[in-house]
């Protein structure tokens, strides 16, 4: 969830359309970039991601039979942006499919509130056509990295409160690996073996300015706790998988 600080929630009961992304063209991370002065490698750039994101939309409607009943909910802060843009993608493949996605908000459901308890609360927000229940509906949570597993485990808690999916998929952008939970991803974007002593951000255009990219980096401390961005954050780091 990912999870760091997050963008403005869209107004309660409202998802914004699925707008183009802004789009640039620089040519795809084959061979990871080493920052010298920060011992940080990009491993995905802006090309690798688009790749990553309409080879998964391909993947969503093979699975699916099409995207009927199809919702897919971002996780925030970055797993609502990368829905917007898989929601963008799946319309293009597929007419009959609206274009609209959702925000789940999984602050209060939480494993480590004790631990970190000044975390802002978001906004869950269904599309308005659903009128305000996921009953029977094929919902895709999505997110950008995949880490331990517990912010996914919250967001199952927070579906329960939302209605009965017929079926319960997960995409991620990244799946970095230590797993501890039994949950595993439907749709990765790209598999990142990495130590717990890394720490993996996602950074996207439209959330942290500049260009798309997937970084890895040493933690600098041993007070600071390891992670990346997805499945646990570190509040306002632009990562959301570090610590649950």
């Amino acid at each position: 969830m990912p999870e760091s600080s997050a963008p403005p929630s869209p107004a309660s009961g409202t998802v914004p359309s699925a707008a183009p992304s802004a789009t640039s063209s620089p040519a795809s991370s084959a061979a990871p970039s080493r920052d010298p002065g920060t011992a940080a490698r990009t491993v995905l750039g802006e090309a690798d991601i688009a790749r990553a994101l309409t080879r998964i939309a391909h993947e969503i409607v093979e699975r699916n039979k099409g995207a009927a009943d199809l919702l897919l909910l971002g996780i925030p802060t970055r797993g609502v942006q990368l829905a917007h843009r898989l929601a963008e993608r799946l319309a293009q493949i597929e007419p009959t499919f609206s274009g609209e996605y959702g925000t789940l908000d999984v602050t209060m459901y939480r494993d480590d509130l004790r631990r970190q308890p000044t975390r802002a609360v978001g906004q869950t927000v269904l599309p308005g056509s659903l009128d305000g229940t996921i009953d029977d509906k094929v919902v895709v949570l999505v997110d950008d990295v995949l880490f331990s597993g517990r912010t996914i485990r919250a967001a199952l808690d927070a579906l329960n409160d939302l209605g009965r999916p017929r079926v319960v998929q997960l995409a991620a952008l990244v799946d970095r690996g230590h797993r501890e939970l039994p949950i595993r991803a439907d749709y990765v974007g790209k598999n990142l073996p990495t130590s717990r002593s890394e720490r993996v951000r996602v950074r996207l255009a439209d959330v942290d300015g500049g260009a798309d990219s997937v970084v890895i980096s040493e933690v600098a401390s041993a007070g600071v706790s390891t992670g990346s961005t997805g499945d646990a954050s570190t509040a306002s780091t632009g990562e959301s998988e570090a610590t649950l």
